[in-house]
């Protein structure tokens, strides 16, 4: 496993890139530069209201959404940044159905990008469960730098994981 997990399957060039900013203490600088603003969503209610805006643009015929909400305990390494959940509940001879949908909570304080694509993520699974090529055509429709933003996002990622240890470390 790399010293670098958000960056695994990346080419090795962008990952020396990204580690070189690093020692060089240049890559907190250039991701402020590249995305200079966070958004104000600190909410849940707030991030519902964000979320149905997108699937309402994008996905109007897709099953409604019972729940969304920023969820302590996702865990990055591990991929999960948001989940999307299909519950069915038995309800007077009834099988009902919701979809939820959980953000890190870690994104509350991310540029608006980051958290636009893992939301664009989340809502592409009402649609397509798989991740396959279907399924990033329609990220890519959902947000045309998605790609670009996972990546940038990864990044970010490996920057704040390394900036907190650096700090809790004394340096």
């Amino acid at each position: 496993m790399s010293d670098l997990p958000y960056l695994n399957g990346y080419p090795v060039d962008l990952v020396e890139r990204v580690r070189h900013l690093m020692t060089q203490g240049r890559l907190g600088p250039w991701l402020q530069r590249r995305y200079p603003d966070r958004h104000t969503i600190q909410t849940d209610k707030e991030l519902y209201q964000y979320v149905k805006e997108l699937k309402q643009r994008y996905l109007k015929n897709t099953a409604a959404l019972a729940k969304v909400y920023f969820y302590n305990r996702q865990n990055p390494i591990k991929g999960t940044l948001g989940t999307n959940t299909f519950v069915s509940r038995p309800r007077g001879g009834k099988l009902k159905s919701k979809n939820e949908i959980r953000i890190a909570a870690l994104f509350r304080d991310a540029p608006e990008a980051f958290l636009r694509m893992i939301v664009i993520h989340e809502l592409a699974h009402l649609k397509e469960k798989e991740h396959n090529k279907s399924f990033y055509q329609l990220c890519c429709h959902m947000a045309p730098h998605y790609h670009q933003w996972e990546f940038d996002m990864r990044v970010w990622l490996t920057w704040r994981e390394r900036s907190s240890i650096h700090h809790t470390d004394g340096q």
